[in-house]
């Protein structure tokens, strides 16, 4: 599944803020400009769409927890899958 199909969620960002970004710096980005804006879901809602890198995701995992990452649904888990093995979240 990605970003393109389906909605995305509220940006706080311009185009002028999003050019010359990569999709995924993007992602980035406008979590940050939702959190800046305190709006806390639509910024985990930016970042699940963002590529994260294993360690971050694993992070994620001991500070708030395995189900918390999966009711998130970050749609790019290879790179922990394949540091981690596919079961990493029910270890």
């Amino acid at each position: 599944m990605s970003a393109t199909t389906q909605e995305l969620p509220r940006s706080y960002l311009t185009e002028a803020d999003r050019e010359g970004l990569s999709p995924n710096e993007i992602y980035l980005a406008e979590s940050q400009a939702a959190d800046d804006a305190d709006d806390a879901e639509t910024s985990w809602a930016w970042l699940r769409y963002a590529d994260l890198p294993a360690y971050s995701l694993m992070t994620l995992k001991h500070i708030l927890g395995a189900d918390f990452v999966r009711t998130q649904g970050f749609l790019c888990m290879d790179a922990a899958n394949r540091a981690y093995g596919k079961d990493w979240l029910d270890r």
